[in-house]
């Protein structure tokens, strides 16, 4: 995405394998070396839970959140799922950020290979009518189970594929735009809708392991869908909280994040007005919890000192009726900024901050 209002935008990994099958060099797994694998697989993921949970629990006092979590996670093969190239050579890794520098707290990032059980939503311009899924078996009795997050991974890597599409103009409360965008990159060429769509598989992964059932705006989709169409798509899923993944374009000299928040908006189909409130709520605890996980600022670029920015010119915003933020992970225009999105350690702590502030909000409006 880019400031410029113009535009929008518990098994272990051995469970599924065949019985027979030998390990690395032929040599077959003993049931002892396959029963410890899988008890360091629950121990790393237990370890990601309660952190995430305490944090929330710390609502009231979200400034001073620690997170933490287990080492050792590349997500490089999720992209892969999706078609999307690994990047470890298109930028340089972003350096090791010393925490007791800057008071954030020290993240350790989690371990995670197994892919996460995806539902295909409908094709782009058809409507979203069928009823949000139960909740997944084994999750009665977690922190967030019976609660409702729809995750909107901002553009599509398909997008450029698909000008004619995505350029054609569409309702946006209030005004019409571009039905979406194909976002911006870094200057060696990583995209954001990957970084997005990539970030987006992490959070999924930690708040289902809260108990949420986890819905995409899109999954499937070659190119899209359009803002309307994500902002409905959330509606009709009657979701508790709704966040946009994306990443600025901003000037080069300035870095950082900041989640922006809907404005007053009343039009044809389209007012803001219930969601404002509840909408303030989750970006100030996603604000908090994102800061203290990465140890990123808010935009220098803004003039905002909480990370918070109001906009009315954003349909995925106007158009929702559930409560909705964007959140910009930073400015791939940025040479530093552009070195953490690069990073997978790095994402796994954006993702880490954002499914802890959805955690917070979530469990402060129960």
């Amino acid at each position: 995405m880019t400031s410029d209002p113009d535009h929008e935008s518990g098994r272990p990994d051995w469970f599924d394998a065949p019985r027979s099958a030998p390990e690395h060099f032929g040599h077959p797994a003993s049931r002892e070396a396959r029963i410890a694998a899988a008890h360091t697989q629950a121990r790393r993921r237990r370890r990601i839970t309660m952190t995430v949970v305490a944090a929330a629990l710390a609502a009231a006092g979200i400034t001073t959140l620690a997170v933490a979590w287990p080492d050792g996670h590349d997500s490089d093969a999720t992209g892969a799922a999706h078609g999307l190239p690994t990047n470890a050579a298109s930028d340089p890794p972003s350096p090791t950020r010393d925490p007791a520098a800057d008071g954030a707290p020290a993240p350790i990032v989690s371990n995670s290979s197994d892919g996460a059980r995806q539902p295909t939503p409908p094709p782009a311009g058809t409507p979203t009518t069928a009823p949000v899924p139960p909740p997944p078996a084994g999750t009665v009795g977690l922190p967030l189970s019976g609660r409702v997050v729809m995750i909107d991974p901002g553009h599509n890597p398909g997008n450029g594929d698909h000008t004619r599409e995505i350029n054609k103009q569409v309702y946006a409360g209030g005004l019409t735009k571009e039905c979406d965008t194909t976002g911006t990159e870094t200057n060696k060429g990583y995209t954001e809708a990957a970084f997005t769509l990539d970030v987006a598989q992490r959070v999924r992964r930690l708040l289902e392991a809260q108990g949420a059932t986890v819905l995409y705006t899109w999954e499937t989709e070659a190119w899209g869908p359009c803002v309307d169409q994500r902002a409905a798509r959330g509606n009709a899923a009657e979701a508790d909280a709704i966040v946009s993944i994306h990443a600025d374009g901003g000037p080069s000299g300035g870095r950082g994040f900041h989640v922006i928040l809907p404005g007053s908006v009343k039009a044809k189909d389209a007012d803001t007005t219930p969601i404002l409130a509840p909408s303030r709520e989750l970006g100030t605890s996603l604000a908090a919890a994102f800061r203290a996980a990465t140890g990123t600022g808010p935009a220098t670029y803004l003039g905002t000192s909480d990370g918070l920015v109001t906009r009315t010119d954003l349909g995925g915003l106007n158009l929702s009726t559930r409560p909705k933020v964007f959140i910009e992970c930073g400015n791939m225009r940025n040479a530093a900024d552009a070195a953490q999105f690069t990073d997978p350690n790095w994402r796994e702590r954006a993702a880490s901050g954002i499914a802890t502030g959805i955690t917070a909000y979530l469990l402060k409006v129960t």
